[in-house]
């Protein structure tokens, strides 16, 4: 795979030479077109000039000095610490990329020695182990090790901790990123962070025995996430679509843990032309859509697409350096010649129910529905979002370019909302009696109940109703079943239900899946609650209102907006079915 590694360096050394230019003498970061900084992107700076180190073994850049601006950049995060987030692993990671033992280390020769004691008093301080903290406690052990500010390694216990931490939250060994917000059982794409992230900071470690003591547990897990992927890739290759912080960054995940499981031979050899082929499809997605190739730089917010307000322009386009590096790197020490492998389509029809967590409290999961003929890849899932009260993480039908949802932003997509007494209530986040079956002509139903109703922002009131879901997909036909069983007198103030119609990217849509003229095929098959179609709302300039693919035109709404009284005993249905109009672009 040697053109695919010249490629990653050839793109990374492009993004560098259009980024560098952002970061004044003093180490200030300045941003791009008025954006508001996260806060920690000198650490994501330093981390990519230390993965560009460690490919090319070069010192300077253009006219940088790539290990003195690596120093400025940790001093300046030093200075200007964030009070949360993974920043500390970054930083780790940066310095042992340019040395793991101090009197060797061209980055700590650089730093005043007041830094230095900043430094080792940070990697000495432990990390909440939830969310991002297991891998940026990891990556810290690994540093502190390295350069002997400790003589104990606490690495190998860190790391049992986390894989611990994923068999205790998860009956399927996935990685809840839960920060203890909501109700748990947020199992998104923070599970393939920590495990590469982990992965790259074992690699690190000076201890080669220990590296390979610990490799086999850790494979245990990341084979999870290894055997989804292949039915979470669209044709297209866009990958894994629902939960905070997808677009780029989840092709990005996707790639790297690949790329480490091939070269830990954690794939097995009749499976490699297959994963071979998707590394190559999500690479190709990526640098397509998320790579301005006139000029050489990353693009994840613009007027028609937004990543997230955790993400700035400034991080993405170095954390793509970072990884185009690795990548680049993996490649070069592969023994898999690309030209040989046989190409292997990944995307075919079918389904798949993923059990993430079963306890008493909630089940937590995700149906996955392929339709070969139409392109289109569902992604339903069933998860909490960590009290967040957007739709990235709603219990309807993932489906960029077809079903679409504001990115950060919350609206009841293709989901009945219930105003009572104030709060709002929307059956996602959690369900019990998970289940797939076979329905009339071949159709395939997913299921699930909620015996008490939940808030957006995940409070779970009882004693008002429950509510039972099933979704039925017969190839391009979806029909969404929503009954609602009533326990106590209710007063219903409003009900909504809504449809964002989007468009793709104008510069960075194609090969794409859109909607043509048919749209998305709404038809309100039953209707226990007198809902009634509201004037279609043109949303095209509204900021607000953009994916992390395209921009929203339209938001159509079924809704109700004076009370209904909900009588005990009684049953309230709503079924909305879809026939979208999909086509290839």
């Amino acid at each position: 795979m040697q053109n695919f590694a010249e490629q990653c360096a050839d793109v990374a050394r492009s993004i560098l030479s259009h980024n560098l230019g952002y970061i004044d003498e003093d180490g200030t970061i300045r941003t791009v077109d008025c954006e508001r900084l996260v806060g920690d992107e000198a650490a994501h700076i330093a981390f990519a000039l230390g993965e560009y180190y460690r490919l090319t073994h070069e010192t300077s850049f253009l006219q940088y000095d790539i290990v003195d601006l690596a120093a400025k950049m940790m001093v300046y995060q030093l200075q200007n610490m964030p009070k949360n987030g993974d920043w500390g692993g970054y930083i780790a990671l940066a310095l042992l990329s340019f040395g793991a033992v101090k009197e060797r280390n061209s980055v700590w020769e650089k730093l005043p020695e007041a830094v230095r004691m900043q430094l080792d008093s940070l990697l000495l301080r432990r990390d909440e182990l939830k969310g991002n903290g297991f891998a940026c406690a990891v990556a810290k052990a690994v540093a502190r090790h390295g350069l002997r500010i400790t003589k104990k390694d606490e690495t190998g216990k860190l790391i049992d901790r986390f894989l611990v931490y994923c068999g205790e939250h998860s009956v399927g060994g996935f990685f809840d990123g839960d920060n203890g917000h909501g109700m748990g059982g947020n199992f998104d794409v923070k599970g393939l962070f920590n495990l590469s992230f982990i992965r790259q900071a074992l690699h690190l470690h000076t201890d080669s025995f220990f590296i390979e003591k610990k490799l086999p547990s850790l494979r245990t897990y990341a084979e999870k996430y290894i055997g989804l992927i292949p039915d979470l890739i669209r044709e297209d290759g866009t990958c894994w679509v629902y939960g905070e912080g997808v677009g780029a960054y989840t092709q990005m995940y996707c790639i790297s843990t690949i790329l480490q499981a091939l070269r830990d031979r954690w794939i097995a050899p009749e499976k490699q032309s297959l994963y071979v082929n998707i590394v190559l499809d999500l690479f190709q997605k990526f640098f397509c859509h998320y790579i301005d190739q006139e000029n050489g730089y990353m693009v994840i917010h613009d007027s028609e697409r937004f990543s997230g307000v955790e993400q700035s322009s400034i991080r993405a386009n170095f954390d793509a350096v970072r990884y185009l590096c690795q990548w680049s790197r993996l490649t070069r020490k592969s023994s898999i010649n690309a030209s040989r492998i046989r190409r292997v389509s990944a995307f075919k029809s079918g389904n798949r129910l993923v059990i993430f967590d079963k306890n008493v409290k909630r089940e937590s999961g995700l149906f996955i529905y392929r339709d070969a003929k139409t392109g289109m890849n569902l992604q339903l899932p069933l998860i909490g979002n960590n009290g967040r009260a957007d739709s990235d993480c709603l219990a309807f039908p993932h489906c960029p370019g077809v079903f679409d949802w504001p990115a950060g932003r919350y609206l009841p997509i293709l989901q009945p909302e219930l105003t009572i007494s104030g709060k709002r209530y929307i059956p996602s986040y959690y369900g019990k009696k998970l289940s797939t079956g076979l329905g009339g002509r071949g159709s395939i139903i997913f299921a699930y109940e909620q015996p008490e109703l939940i808030t957006v922002e995940e409070e779970m009131v009882p004693g008002l109703a429950s509510c039972r879901v099933a979704w039925i997909f017969s190839e391009a036909k979806i029909t969404s079943e929503f009954t609602y069983t009533v326990k106590d007198r209710v007063r219903i103030e409003s009900v909504r239900y809504m449809m964002a119609l989007s468009a793709p990217h104008s510069i960075y849509g194609a090969h794409n899946l859109a909607l043509d003229e048919r749209s998305l095929g709404a038809v309100v098959e039953h209707d226990d609650m007198m809902l009634s179609w509201q004037e279609i709302r043109e949303v095209a300039n509204d900021s607000e209102y953009r994916t992390c693919y395209g921009k929203i035109h339209y938001l159509q709404e079924l809704s109700r907006n004076y009370p209904l009284i909900m009588h005990p005993g009684q049953s309230y249905r709503l079924v909305v079915s879809f026939e979208p109009g999909v086509i290839r672009i």
